[in-house]
């Protein structure tokens, strides 16, 4: 089965609490990299642990979570190897993995309710990266972030 890596500020916390037991019942593993309670915290120092874990390949993928989401990609998006993509509905979440090929997803806990964060996540796990002409440009962001920048 495959490993599922999760990290979340304050913000995120309750969600990320019901989308672990969630995936858990599915028979996902998971590694929590936290945080554990709503007390304040920076996201930084969980999401980008998370990240890592898929960058390093000791997570299939990684679901970070915040109040909006939004710094929660942009952390995880600082992790090479990471395509992050913020979802707040099922079609985005889709999208994240047939056109972007997204290993991790980053969800707002004041965004999107329980229900439907858990329909994100199936929706984002059950599809596949369509490849073709998306392969070409999710590569050209990749070079980019190696330095190699490609215009063609």
């Amino acid at each position: 089965m495959k490993t599922i890596s999760l990290g979340t500020d304050h913000a995120g916390y309750q969600l990320k609490e019901v989308v672990k037991g969630h995936l858990k019942k599915k028979g996902y593993q998971i590694i929590d990299f936290g945080t554990s309670s709503d007390e304040a915290v920076d996201y930084a120092d969980f999401v980008i642990p998370a990240a890592e874990a898929v960058a390093q390949s000791k997570a299939d993928f990684g679901v970070v979570f915040g109040g909006s989401g939004n710094g929660e990609a942009i952390a995880a998006n600082k992790v090479k190897g990471i395509r992050c993509a913020l979802c707040w509905n099922v079609q985005s979440a889709l999208l994240a993995k047939e056109h972007n090929d997204a290993n991790v997803i980053a969800l707002g806990g004041r965004m999107v309710s329980d229900e439907e964060a858990l329909k994100i996540v199936d929706q984002w796990l059950e599809a596949s990266f369509e490849g073709g002409r998306h392969l070409r440009r999710i590569q050209k962001v990749g070079e980019y972030e190696s330095g190699q920048s490609n215009k063609s």
